[in-house]
């Protein structure tokens, strides 16, 4: 059987803007195979949606809490709307502007 598929929304703070974070973030989710979106918000976060296999989705949320961009600095990376969905939303991962 195949592994749940989870969504997940996102909003990462800290210095995240300027720093091509949002690039990194669908450069990884393409590597990782999940799905979704992400996008800089006028408040100086970031946020999206992540949809996938629940430890591709569980791998994608540790590193946009820990990881990020090179020059990144994750203060906190807060997540709601977790949910087991049956399909995907998506066909692929992109930057929404």
């Amino acid at each position: 059987m195949a592994a749940p598929l989870k969504s997940v929304d996102y909003e990462v703070f800290g210095r995240v803007q300027g720093v091509c974070f949002r690039m990194y973030t669908e450069e990884e989710a393409k590597k990782r195979g999940v799905v979704g979106w992400v996008k800089n918000t006028s408040k100086g976060t970031v946020t999206g949606q992540l949809q996938g296999p629940e430890e591709k989705v569980a791998s994608m949320k540790a590193w946009l809490s820990k990881v990020g961009s090179p020059s990144s600095r994750i203060d906190r990376t807060d997540f709601s709307n977790e949910k087991t969905i049956s399909k995907l939303e998506y066909s692929d991962f992109s930057i929404r502007y």
